[in-house]
């Protein structure tokens, strides 16, 4: 996993705008801190396996709300992940793949477990 955050107005939280790119063989469950109103672009690259990317979920999209997912020619599939404006809470989100000519659902390939921490209350 690779995050960039232009900003970060706190040690191990993302603010703003973020990026996690995941790629073959990274660990399947990962950690993200973000600050409340950060947007993350989820791009995972095209698997090793016979399996592709089918959709992206989250346990709580009050908190963290999976938009925009596509997957390109390639195989690398992308989706924003807005984080809630003003409230605190934690959600999984998880990426689904499936191989193409199997019957059955989607199998959870990668889970980002996403908390979204307030800023500091002023006076």
């Amino acid at each position: 996993m690779s995050a960039t955050t232009p900003s970060a107005s706190a040690v191990g939280c993302a603010t703003g705008h973020a990026e996690v790119t995941v790629t073959p063989g990274a660990a399947v469950t990962q950690r993200l801190c973000v600050r409340p109103g950060t947007v993350v672009t989820l791009v995972l690259a095209p698997r090793a396996d016979d399996k592709r990317w089918r959709t992206v979920r989250s346990s709580a999209p009050v908190f963290v709300l999976p938009t925009g997912w596509r997957v390109d020619a390639d195989g690398t599939a992308r989706a924003s992940l807005r984080c809630a404006g003003t409230r605190a809470g934690t959600a999984k989100v998880t990426a689904l793949a499936k191989a193409p000519d199997v019957a059955g659902a989607a199998r959870v390939a990668f889970t980002l477990d996403v908390t979204v921490v307030p800023y500091p209350r002023v006076g």
